[in-house]
């Protein structure tokens, strides 16, 4: 069994590949997952999160809005909205983020389901960078 593999991050705007990852940690719609080296093919739905990515026993940290997972067992594409390293991250910018979310929430008329994720996204930007 091959005990690494290939990784494909692919936004509207980036591409990355990353050869010899040993490991990957992503936020399922449904909760955490791992994948390794010879995992069974999967499409899974992904959530608001953070991945972690192991290379040659280092990890980075990724911040992501949700997307899709197509796992087989050499490669593992994600089809992302969004996804920044935590050194990509601005700290000032996600926490103007959530205080304009906070602040939204607030509001009258404002469109909650909207406003929660706009929240959650920021959060979970703010959470990655500290990883950095």
């Amino acid at each position: 069994m091959n005990r690494v593999f290939q990784l494909e991050i692919v936004t509207p705007t980036r591409y990355v590949n990353l050869e010899n990852v040993e490991y990957l940690r992503a936020p399922g719609a449904d909760g955490l997952f791992g994948v390794a080296g010879g995992h069974a093919s999967a499409l899974i739905a992904l959530g608001v999160g953070e991945l972690k990515v192991t290379v040659e026993g280092n990890e980075a940290f990724w911040s992501t809005s949700g997307g899709y997972a197509e796992i087989t067992p050499e490669k593992v594409q994600l089809l992302l909205e969004t996804a920044e390293t935590a050194a990509e991250i601005d700290s000032k910018r996600a926490q103007d983020a959530i205080e304009r979310a906070q602040k939204r929430l607030g509001q009258r008329d404002v469109d909650e389901k909207r406003a929660q994720a706009a929240l959650m996204r920021a959060i979970n930007r703010l959470r990655v960078r500290k990883r950095f």
